[in-house]
């Protein structure tokens, strides 16, 4: 379970998150919906500890992340897909991140084969595609058979067979008795995939409720189409009901109107009474997409609305543009010091060939270690005693391994720089 109490998290004088609570239960799937900049993320590092709360309490399990023996064994989280080295295979770097947790081994081939990468586990991740990316993500997710799980885009890069099987995945984690919360952006597939859904902006709960009774709060109605827009607008406005231009055009451009207050068999009669033709009469609830703009409005944190003022009201200089530059170097100063940064250029590009021949040398100074590390790990049994016992010494064990040569050179690239630190990837994959 995940409970957030009147959490706060100041960054200078941005606050962030404004004494936020909400709770997530087991056997849901929860969806964590919210414009950018809303706070979403923020939340989530929080839960998982890497950002300390300025005031209030995020919880999972009844404890902070820090306190949990075996972290990975009770809370798995995808933030950043991106944030494996791009040296790494994908069947080492889960086997580290299985080591360092003290899962057994054979958890690393089940959840390769479960997101479908077991063919391409030998690989380096610099080769994977955004979409694999995610995948291997999920993999680490759900390595440690967490009863917690976090999800930020899942859905991030797959195509629409990796979108269809995420959602089944999340139903199936939920039905198990998980805890299930994913942070998205895409309304029509948490329509399809959540239970339920809390909703924030400027850091603060917008909505807690289900999504059937979100899309109901914001009203039934029925949508009409007709040649006569006006005429019906009134006789139905005499008669109590809640006449608005319908979504794809005003009232006068198309007479589509969206009606409330009155059923489908009153309009229909009161038209026919009146004379008035209607070309289309659909009852009409609002999607989530439609209720998620209606409630988050006023708490985006960019919008499209034109300034009030145009840029060319703004005060003209009070120097000429040639002013602002008093100390600017004659043209011969100017080609002098070209010419010397054309020096330190070749410099560079002299000093980065030795670098990258250098490195090539130490990896494959590092080749046999790595075989015989991964000789090793195959071989190991179920493991019996955990690799860190708990937050802290997970922590301490990716450390360490962030000094470590990590893989054996192959044909694929090998120099992909570090997307995060292993300590990230070690609490919080």
């Amino acid at each position: 379970m995940i409970e957030v109490r009147e959490l706060t998290k100041r960054y200078g004088a941005t606050t962030a998150v404004d004494r936020l609570s909400f709770a997530v239960r087991p056997g849901t799937v929860t969806g964590f919906l919210g414009p950018n900049g809303a706070g979403k993320s923020t939340t989530m590092r929080v839960l998982l500890g890497l950002d300390a709360a300025t005031s209030g309490e995020a919880l999972v399990n009844g404890g902070r992340y820090a306190a949990l023996r075996r972290p990975m064994r009770q809370v798995g989280a995808l933030l950043d897909a991106g944030a494996v080295h791009g040296g790494r295979r994908a069947f080492d770097h889960l086997g580290w991140l299985a080591r360092s947790n003290g899962i057994p081994a054979r958890r690393v081939t089940e959840v390769l084969e479960q997101v479908g990468l077991a063919g391409v586990a030998r690989k380096r991740v610099a080769g994977f595609s955004l979409g694999m990316r995610q995948r291997l993500g999920i993999a680490a997710t759900l390595l440690g058979d967490p009863g917690v799980l976090m999800f930020d885009e899942p859905v991030n890069g797959l195509d629409p067979d990796g979108v269809r099987w995420i959602r089944e995945l999340m139903r199936a984690l939920a039905a198990e008795g998980r805890t299930v919360l994913i942070s998205s952006h895409l309304m029509s597939e948490m329509e399809l995939t959540a239970d339920r859904l809390i909703v924030i902006g400027r850091g603060r709960l917008i909505a807690d409720t289900s999504v059937r009774e979100l899309a109901e709060r914001f009203g039934r109605g029925v949508l009409v189409r007709t040649p006569r827009p006006a005429e019906l607008t009134e006789v139905l406005e005499a008669a109590g009901g809640r006449v608005e231009p319908a979504p794809g055009g005003p009232a006068g451009d198309g007479g589509r109107l969206t009606v409330g207050g009155l059923d489908v068999a009153a309009i229909g009669d009161m038209a026919a009474a009146k004379g008035i033709p209607l070309h289309e009469v659909t009852p009409h609830s609002a999607s989530l997409e439609e209720a998620y703009m209606a409630l988050t409005s006023g708490t985006t944190e960019f919008t499209t609305e034109p300034a009030t003022q145009p840029a060319t009201a703004a005060e003209p200089a009070t120097q000429p543009a040639t002013a602002a530059e008093p100390d600017a170097q004659p043209a011969d100063a100017a080609a002098a010091e070209s010419d010397a940064n054309a020096d330190d250029n070749a410099d560079f590009a002299a000093q980065s060939a030795f670098a990258a021949a250098e490195s090539t040398t130490n990896a494959d100074a590092a080749d046999a270690e790595s075989d015989a590390n991964a000789a090793e790990f195959a071989a190991e049994p179920a493991a019996t005693e955990p690799a860190a016992t708990d937050a802290a010494d997970t922590k301490a064990a990716a450390t360490k391994a962030d000094a470590e040569p990590t893989d054996e050179p192959t044909d694929e690239p090998a120099d992909a720089e570090e997307g995060s630190s292993a300590e990230a990837a070690g609490r919080v994959s």
